[in-house]
């Protein structure tokens, strides 16, 4: 299964390092979830360890984000967006195609966004190229499994909320995973 990353554009107080004063910000983030429903728990919930207890967050925005994969690196502090051209031959026109997909890359510069998109692009069979790299807006990155040990609970959560849902029910865009968590805790109680 894919990850469906979601970009929310997040209003929020934030201290300014430059000045000391705190300053009203609208910075995007971008959480993995399967709904624009869970995207906006899960940003409000990841954005509590940027706040004080007396803050609050406004929700700006929440879009489908066009990123076929998402690559942090450590020792990085910035994103930024890889456009790579996937060449592929179409034997029956006898032309080259491209088809362009978008990772996002932590790095701390161009040519190193460059270097980590090439060390990513590596295990690839076929050709590419890399026509254009950006640095992002994007903040922090949210996946929703990290692979830390003490997730357990989260993952125990989803495979509950995914084995709840009965096999004679089919599974459509109006069914949310809100709805499938709040049928999971209503069976547990």
């Amino acid at each position: 299964m894919s990850a469906t990353w979601y970009e929310c554009k997040v209003k929020y107080r934030k201290l300014d390092e430059a000045t000391g004063t705190q300053k009203v910000k609208t910075e995007p983030f971008l959480v993995d979830a399967i709904s624009y429903t869970e995207a906006e728990s899960r940003i409000t919930e990841e954005m509590q360890a940027y706040l004080s207890d007396s803050e609050e967050i406004k929700i700006t925005n929440i879009k489908v984000a066009n990123y076929a994969e998402i690559h942090p690196f450590e020792n990085t502090d910035r994103w930024f967006k890889s456009r790579v051209s996937l060449i592929a031959y179409d034997e029956e026109s006898g032309k080259e195609r491209k088809t362009n997909m978008y990772l996002l890359v932590q790095a701390n510069d161009v040519k190193e966004a460059y270097d980590n998109t090439i060390e990513v692009m590596k295990g690839t069979m076929g050709d590419y190229t890399i026509p254009a790299i950006a640095e992002s807006p994007i903040v922090d990155v949210f996946p929703y499994f990290s692979g830390d040990e003490n997730e357990i609970e989260r993952i125990e959560k989803f495979n509950a909320a995914k084995n709840s849902v009965p096999a004679s029910v089919e599974m459509d865009e109006t069914l949310e995973l809100a709805d499938v968590l709040a049928v999971a805790a209503s069976e547990e109680e």
